[in-house]
């Protein structure tokens, strides 16, 4: 009996170890005031239809940004177009565009924020209502990969999941 509890203590002692090795610290505070600003920059350059500035805000010409629709979005759409794709890459520049030409008001939402990095490279993964004139026209969860540059955090790619009219 004295064994199974030694061993049982043991074992949860190297998996306590274990757990807290597999637990990273938390992004520092300055990082975190770095991709809120980036995050804050692409809201401000959708509300103003400035596709130039969602363009700065991407690290290079190969920034993608992915697009999965939900599996009842996928019937509902494949239902209508037996041709419809579940995901869809495009350019950040097709989305700048879309951007910079809309007469549309923007405004995309962001809520349950989580920001994960170690000071070179991040994630942030939250909730997303895309809202145009006031009405939420798509929602989903979002992810965003960012790498710190010398001249500040840049988007790598944005993947996300689509729910059009889900509202």
């Amino acid at each position: 009996m004295k064994t199974r509890i030694l061993l049982a203590a043991t074992l949860l002692v190297f998996a306590g170890s274990a757990t807290a090795v597999d637990q990273p610290d938390a992004p520092a505070a300055q990082d975190v005031a770095g991709i809120q600003h980036v995050m804050n920059a692409y809201h401000h350059a959708l509300a103003a239809h400035d596709g130039q500035a969602v363009s700065a805000l991407f690290l290079d010409q190969r920034g993608l940004l992915v697009t999965a629709l939900s599996d009842q979005a996928f019937a509902a759409a494949k239902a209508k177009d037996p041709a419809k794709q579940k995901v869809r890459i495009m350019r950040y520049q097709d989305f700048a565009k879309f951007v910079a030409n809309t007469k549309s008001t923007l405004d995309p939402r962001h809520t349950d924020m989580q920001i994960r990095s170690d000071g070179t490279v991040a994630s942030v993964y939250f909730h997303f209502d895309f809202v145009v004139d006031g009405n939420v026209e798509n929602r989903g969860d979002e992810t965003w990969q960012l790498i710190k540059t010398a001249d500040g955090w840049r988007i790598v790619a944005i993947t996300y999941s689509s729910n059009p009219g889900a509202a």
